[in-house]
């Protein structure tokens, strides 16, 4: 299953360490470069170890 995401499950699933859950239930996670963007410029607490099994459009 692919799932497209916006920033908010994202970064609260990062910010309580579960991230990986949405790569170890859907596999792959697709996010527009909009949310890539709104994530990494306002600094949320993205490990770059999860950002690595994202895609980008």
């Amino acid at each position: 299953m692919i799932v497209v995401s916006n920033t908010s499950p994202i970064t609260s699933l990062a910010a309580i360490g579960y991230l990986n859950l949405l790569h170890d239930i859907y596999g792959t996670i697709i996010i527009p470069v909009a949310v890539y963007e709104e994530m990494t410029g306002l600094g949320y607490a993205v490990p770059g170890k999860y950002l690595g099994k994202i895609i980008y459009t």
